[in-house]
């Protein structure tokens, strides 16, 4: 059960106030007693500088004027000592409040200048947490003198530069493990070739080369998607003007390769027959925005192709629109037709090697290497952008990415780099 806590900075001003406002009554109730106790003594001495028989009472043999007067000169003293106790305790109290609240301030202001390092490693572990996958290289390293918090800063530091090593050790795996893979599969794709080609095949060694020829371009795919993951995981190198309007129309053009025309590029050509394949809705209006052109132009295309590969078997369609949202950054969103999307499946899917099962009719297609929903995610990060997946009422789903607005090479929202300056 989540319950309300004050923050630190609050909570030890308040404990400072508190203990001063402790102390200072206990002080002000010892100087009270202490007052009160010798305007008691000076009373006695009084009563034994006139011979009385006890304090506060004049002797019997005191003549009656001297008595008169004694006793007008008790009730003065008397007057004298409550009034003065009285004004002890009043405006005591009220030095206590007003020295109370200066000690609270004051410990308000100690309280920040001491927990500042706790708060700069608060902002910069949010900055670090918010930082695309591949970028998180910023650190604490806080200085000042050896203490409890700068040890917990360099802990951290410690802790972040082993995580950012691990991570960087599984890119460089993963790229070269793609890299060392491209080879065997290239030769083995010439093998089949030439077996397929020989005079003297049969029907049946041309039709299983065909086979093995679609086994090896999934292959060849997957090698790529997986560089082109390590690669959109790593910093930008450089950042250019791109429109996502015309990354959208050469996708969606039959020379981008993704309708499932003849001619379409390997992989989805034999995915869509041209007769199956979905209808397209095409609203574009500029969205600009910087950032390296190859890699959007492979966001826009994974959006696209994921729309026609999890799409109906007849009768489906493809939308896909550019603009800019409320606040300026660039927009594209790709929705589709298809099966329905449970709503707690949404966010799976983004992970690599995630596929959509249970929902997508076999229509003998490949079902994808689970990673263009990844890509488009690393990518969208890289940029400073962000992904985000929603499942339509009726099924299939909608990508909508949003990147930084960028106006020929000059940032409007400031979170984008001068891209043609750099570039």
């Amino acid at each position: 059960m989540w319950r309300f806590r004050l923050p630190l900075r609050v909570r030890l001003t308040a404990v400072y106030g508190a203990l001063f406002l402790v102390a200072g009554l206990v002080m002000l109730g010892l100087t009270w007693a202490l007052v009160q106790q010798r305007l008691i003594d000076d009373a006695a001495v009084v009563n034994a500088s006139v011979c009385c028989s006890s304090p506060w009472e004049p002797s019997p043999t005191l003549p009656a004027g001297d008595r008169l007067t004694y006793e007008y000169t008790v009730q003065i003293m008397g007057a004298a000592r409550d009034q003065a106790l009285g004004a002890l305790l009043t405006q005591g109290s009220i030095a206590v409040v007003v020295v109370g609240a200066l000690a609270a301030a004051a410990g308000w202001v100690v309280a920040g200048r001491m927990l500042r390092p706790l708060s700069a490693i608060t902002a910069t572990a949010a900055r670090i947490a918010a930082a695309p996958e591949g970028r998180r290289h910023e650190r604490l390293r806080l200085d000042g003198p050896r203490d409890d918090v700068t040890e917990l800063a360099d802990t951290f530091d410690d802790m972040l530069d082993r995580l950012d090593a691990a991570f960087d050790a599984q890119r460089r795996f993963v790229a070269n493990a793609s890299h060392e893979l491209r080879t065997p599969i290239a030769v083995e794709r010439a093998l089949v070739e030439v077996a397929a080609a020989r005079p003297g095949a049969s029907d049946d060694v041309r039709a299983l080369a065909r086979e093995l020829l679609d086994v090896n371009a999934d292959q060849h795919r997957l090698i790529d998607g997986l560089l082109l993951l390590a690669r959109s995981e790593r910093e930008l190198a450089e950042r250019r003007f791109v429109d996502l309007a015309d990354l959208a129309e050469h996708a969606t053009s039959p020379a981008g390769g993704v309708r499932g025309d003849p001619g379409s590029a390997p992989g989805l050509s034999r995915d869509v027959a041209p007769d199956a394949a979905p209808e397209f809705a095409l609203e574009l209006g500029e969205a600009p925005t910087a950032g390296d052109p190859v890699l959007l132009a492979h966001l826009v295309r994974n959006l696209v192709e994921n729309a026609i590969r999890h799409n109906l078997d007849a009768g489906g369609w493809v939308r896909v629109a550019t603009g800019t949202d409320a606040t300026g950054r660039a927009r594209l969103e790709v929705s589709n037709s298809g099966p329905v999307v449970a709503e707690d499946a949404v966010a799976g899917l983004v992970e690599p090697f995630r596929r959509l099962g249970g929902g997508v009719p076999d229509r003998g297609r490949t079902a994808g290497a689970g990673l263009g929903l990844s890509i488009v995610r690393a990518i969208a990060e890289a940029h400073g952008g962000a992904l985000h997946l929603a499942a339509r009422r009726g099924g299939g789903l909608v990508a909508t990415v949003t990147l930084p607005r960028e106006e020929y090479g000059f940032a409007l929202d400031g979170s984008a780099e001068r891209g043609d300056a750099e570039g």
